[in-house]
């Protein structure tokens, strides 16, 4: 997840419980780009034993390639090319989930880049750009050009995070694709992610914002699938987290109110599972300071710090990762 998925926060999430491997925040390619060093400190600096795919963004062929064979000099598990970005600053640029328009472009992308890497190449899409007109041909550009996994988000491109998933055409790539095929959308615990693979068939899930409600989510599944007893979270829980953020996200260059915003795109999503009534939420988006924040975090989290954290985040209650940053 660009912006959220940088060393620090993989390396926190070791803490908690790894997933299987991950993958960078995307290298944006383009002529006469470069590796941007901040996102390969997460493949060269990487301690948490799991291992990390390269994710690369756009649709020039010379240059995708280019920095693929650059990155194929560091430790990396393979290449994961990106048709999924539904952000509309990413997808007008025709790249991410605006190349599923071009099923074409898509596939002289594939073609060069299965001929020219000779370790994993992973592709990571949703189903469709504003259809799923193309969704069967995408499939049997994945067989064609022989992907090793596909992360497939059941829903298209226009449908951002809204509505729900359709399990319904993973489980169709599943049985139609060769390689293993990742499920993504709203795999937001441990129950979920059990009934979504299910339903699907699927070999696995990959997981992205509810990670950053739950780090603990990755092991949670682990325990369930081997009947081994699931960690109940409390508030109390959830509070070391956030000193936890707070001390991962601070930078000697940062002031401290910026420092509090760039902390909420996280508290966005956390605090989805604290409250019902959505009150930490709708203070955290008020707080400016350190004070402020933690003052809130003791009414909220150590008032009942045995109370459990929500398994899943409530229904009425809808995180906006995107109102804040961290300039």
């Amino acid at each position: 997840m660009q912006d959220v998925t940088d060393l620090a926060f993989m390396q926190m999430l070791s803490e908690y419980g790894c997933p299987d491997y991950y993958v960078t925040e995307y290298f944006r390619v383009y002529a006469n780009s470069n590796i941007d060093k901040k996102i390969l400190r997460s493949i060269t600096l990487n301690t948490t034993g799991r291992p990390v795919f390269a994710q690369l963004i756009g649709e020039s062929i010379p240059d995708i390639l280019r920095i693929a064979k650059q990155l194929a000099n560091y430790p990396i598990a393979g290449i994961d090319l990106n048709l999924g970005c539904p952000a509309p600053r990413v997808y007008r640029k025709n790249v991410g989930g605006g190349l599923l328009r071009e099923p074409e472009t898509i596939e002289r992308i594939f073609e060069a880049l299965r001929s020219q890497i000779s370790g994993l190449f992973t592709v990571k899409m949703r189903v469709g750009f504003d259809s799923i007109d193309d969704f069967e041909k995408l499939l049997q550009l994945i067989n064609q050009y022989q992907i090793d996994m596909l992360s497939l988000h059941g829903r298209t491109v226009k449908e951002l995070y809204r509505g729900e998933v359709h399990y319904d055409l993973i489980r169709q790539a599943v049985q139609t694709v060769n390689c293993p095929v990742l499920a993504n959308g709203n795999v937001t615990s441990y129950l979920k992610a059990e009934q979504v693979l299910q339903e699907t068939g699927a070999a696995g899930v990959m997981i992205g914002r509810s990670a950053i409600r739950n780090p603990w989510i990755f092991q949670q599944i682990r325990d369930r699938f081997a009947g081994n007893p699931v960690q109940v979270i409390t508030l109390s829980d959830v509070y070391k987290y956030i000193q936890h953020l707070f001390a991962i996200t601070y930078r000697d260059d940062l002031k401290e109110k910026s420092h509090v915003n760039c902390l909420k795109k996280f508290l966005n999503f956390i605090g989805t599972g604290i409250d019902p009534e959505g009150q930490f939420l709708a203070g955290m988006r008020l707080v400016q300071s350190k004070q402020e924040l933690f003052d809130l975090c003791d009414r909220h989290l150590l008032a009942e710090p045995d109370i459990p954290f929500a398994i899943d985040p409530y229904e009425n209650l809808v995180a906006r990762p995107s109102c804040e940053s961290c300039e």
